[in-house]
């Protein structure tokens, strides 16, 4: 029996130890988290008192602030957020747009736009590395790009293919124009070009024409010195068809210099020797073809005379030169003489 329970005292006393160390360590894990929970309370508590400051500090401010008018109030209420940060930025914006458009620098502050996103796209590889034009024979390719505004700055991205075709077409020797662009960096340009047809003379101006009566460029250069010429107001319009009328009689167009539009309705020939040959303002054709058998039969335009009227229907009017027509008088002189010495 004692030795039992003396046994049992000596396993109790071997426990005692940890167990006071485990409720030691419990303690002091309850008194920190009871001193963190004090503090946090203490900081919750001087936030609210802060945040109640505050609010009556706004309180207090709101009171004392006189009331707003209105229109004020009403603006305030109604009116989203940032609204006058947003107008600010609107008014500035605007200012600066004025003063480019007021001070002439719109077109280079657009310039200035286009070049820096052409510069951004040819970095990113849609720079313009291979022109390609088709159907060129008066203009160089230099004179085509410039006109079509397309230089080396520019980028194929932002290439306005319609742009540069209208700036071809409004060029007087282009008549039409296709641009294609082939990504990422080759610019393709079909033309169809207007030909040299004559050399057209109005208010002592001299300037190559087309066909179709356009002014391609005003007479600089030799290589169009072989064009027929016209001269008169109204006679670009109608060179074409009375040029393709004349070259139906060869007898006349060779010798002809320059054909002459009078009064905007009917034209005269200055040939080569001079000689004014006055056509009719209806059947043309018809006189040239009398033109022309005149000169094969009789030679007409060796002959010295210095016109031929041909305005009236029923006769030709031929005007000679002064030494024709003083040699004329005297041979009617010396006629008139002679019949009346044999009327003696």
């Amino acid at each position: 029996m004692d030795g039992a329970g003396s046994l049992t005292r000596s396993f109790f006393r071997s426990l005692r130890p940890q167990a006071d160390l485990k409720a030691a360590a419990i303690g002091a894990v309850v008194l920190l988290r009871e001193w963190m929970q004090e503090k946090l309370d203490r900081r919750h508590a001087q936030a609210r008192a802060a945040a109640k400051d505050k609010t009556k500090a706004r309180a207090k401010a709101a009171v004392e602030r006189e009331p707003p008018p209105r229109v004020v109030a009403l603006v305030e209420r109604y009116l989203p957020r940032r609204v006058g940060i947003s107008m600010t930025v609107l008014l500035l914006i605007g200012s600066c747009g004025f003063g480019i458009v007021k001070g002439g620098h719109l077109q280079d502050f657009i310039t200035a736009v286009s070049d820096a996103r052409n510069a951004l796209a040819n970095s990113a590889g849609f720079r313009i590395t291979s022109v390609v034009i088709n159907g060129r024979k008066q203009l160089t390719q230099d004179e085509i790009l410039a006109i079509g505004g397309v230089s080396g700055r520019s980028s194929l991205l932002f290439l306005d293919a319609d742009a540069v075709r209208d700036k071809l077409k409004a060029n007087p020797w282009i008549a039409d124009a296709t641009v294609l662009k082939l990504y990422p960096g080759q610019l393709m340009i079909e033309l169809t070009e207007r030909k040299a047809f004559a050399l057209w003379q109005e208010a002592g101006r001299l300037s190559v024409i087309a066909d179709d009566g356009a002014v391609l460029e005003p007479y600089v250069s030799r290589r169009f010195l072989s064009l027929p010429l016209v001269v008169g107001k109204g006679a670009e319009t109608q060179a074409r068809d009375f040029l393709a009328l004349l070259a139906r009689y060869p007898q006349v167009n060779a010798v002809t210099k320059a054909a002459i539009y009078v009064g905007e309705r009917r034209w005269n020939l200055r040939l080569k020797d001079g000689l004014d040959i006055r056509l009719p303002e209806q059947d043309v054709g018809n006189a040239l073809a009398m033109l022309s058998k005149l000169d094969k039969e009789d030679r007409l335009f060796s002959r010295d005379i210095v016109a031929v009227d041909m305005r009236l229907p029923d006769r030709l009017v031929v005007q000679l030169s002064e030494d024709a027509a003083k040699a004329r008088e005297d041979l009617f002189k010396d006629k008139k003489k002679k019949k009346t010495g044999d009327s003696a």
